[in-house]
């Protein structure tokens, strides 16, 4: 790999190691703080939903503006947001600074997040584009496996707010990192002749080709499936682990770990084991079900810690899934606007999946509530496989019909 590419990489992974450390930090804090999951709940549910929501306007966003700028903009915004949430907790305290804070930063890191995947079709130009995914994907778990960690050796040494300053710091690397990329590679963009004009037509092109495109509106409807169990998840990690199971801060930590290493040997069992696409999304899809089922069912903290690992550790398996699929699917000329509306849809289930935890969680009833959204997965899933096929039969009957009908057929 080239020098550049390796700072490109670099980038990716300071900016996930931030990121982890964000998402492992909150809602420890807030259960820590409050006692309470439905506030864990909500805090997921704030941050979740203003992650997720600015999608369509970061793709049209990426269409429009260097993908470059975007994606800078976003590690130093993030740094400063950081700085911004110390500074108002040292003035007012209250946990509120923390949830804003993680609010701002995941909006910022959507922007982040559409802005690399329009730039790596556009930057690796010249290579197999599966190579491609598999680097992205190693840079980002390693920051997602290292991310707990630091954050747990960190809040056993210092309070929440200097773990913050720590992360600010990373997102500054990660900006450095993007800098030495972009003058190595000499990397010039070029826009778009449609990129200009009204912001809601590139809205209306992304819904339209959801709703037209072949196999483009299934794939999301499953993907949004698939994250209400990854939005109980993670929206309940903390409260289980260390309120319901009663386990210290360092276990917590291990399970967070022990998921990110999960992730990383499906992914190493991906890139060395030949998979058809179909057979890796049914395969991770009914692991992630399974996984949810198990979390919620077992009584023992072993159990739960066997179906966390099951479901975080196929959602890459299924994120590659996917990625795969709508990189087929999408027309290259509408890449970033359709993928900014297609990943909005496919998440919008995660601050669902926050909010029912927040309302229905209270009163011992969290495994009720992982239990319940598990087999709402399930049932959406099976729903919306059992009308694939409907449609594929009835496409093959009206082939079938066609081609009878047609007068240049050999009798």
């Amino acid at each position: 790999m080239r020098a550049q590419h390796q700072a490109f990489f670099a980038s990716l992974f300071f900016s996930r190691l931030a990121d982890q450390i964000l998402l492992f930090l909150v809602p420890l804090v807030v259960f820590q703080t409050t006692q309470q999951a439905t506030w864990s709940g909500i805090a997921f549910f704030i941050e979740a939903l203003a992650r997720y929501a600015v999608f369509p306007v970061c793709g049209t966003l990426c269409d429009r503006i260097s993908p470059v700028a975007v994606l800078r903009a976003s590690q130093r915004l993030r740094a400063l947001a950081c700085a911004a949430g110390i500074a108002g907790f040292a003035v007012a305290g209250g946990i509120g600074w923390l949830i804003a804070l993680s609010a701002v930063c995941g909006v910022l890191t959507s922007q982040g997040l559409v802005a690399r995947e329009v730039l790596l079709p556009q930057v690796f130009v010249s290579e197999r584009f599966e190579e491609v995914l598999s680097h992205a994907q190693i840079a980002d778990q390693v920051g997602v496996v290292l991310g707990p960690m630091l954050a747990g050796l960190l809040l056993g040494e210092w309070r929440w707010e200097v773990v913050v300053g720590v992360a600010a710091v990373l997102f500054f690397a990660a900006d450095g990192a993007t800098l030495v990329w972009q003058r190595a590679s000499a990397f010039a963009w070029t826009p778009h002749d449609h990129a200009h004009g009204h912001w809601l037509a590139p809205l209306k092109t992304a819904l339209a080709h959801v709703v037209r495109l072949p196999g483009l509106g299934r794939l999301v409807l499953l993907a949004a499936a698939e994250n209400l169990v990854i939005g109980v998840t993670l929206a309940t990690s903390a409260a289980m682990v260390t309120g319901l199971h009663a386990r210290p801060d360092a276990f917590y930590t291990f399970v967070q770990t022990a998921g990110a290493v999960a992730t990383i040997a499906v992914l190493l069992l991906i890139a060395r084991v030949r998979i058809a696409r179909r057979a890796l999304g049914l395969a991770s899809f009914l692991a992630i079900f399974a996984g949810g089922l198990l979390a919620g069912l077992s009584a023992s903290v072993w159990g739960y810690v066997a179906g966390f690992l099951l479901i975080v550790g196929f959602d890459k398996m299924f994120s590659i899934y996917m990625r795969s699929v709508r990189q087929a699917i999408i027309p290259a000329k509408d890449y970033g606007k359709t993928l900014g509306v297609v990943i909005m849809l496919n998440n919008l289930t995660q601050p669902l999946a926050g909010l029912l935890v927040g309302m229905f969680s209270g009163q011992g009833r969290m495994r009720a509530v992982i239990v319940a959204i598990s087999l709402g997965m399930g049932a959406l899933g099976l729903g919306v496989t059992l009308a694939g096929m409907q449609r594929a039969r009835r496409d093959a009957v009206a082939g079938v019909t066609l081609r009878e009908q047609s007068p240049d057929r050999a009798d």
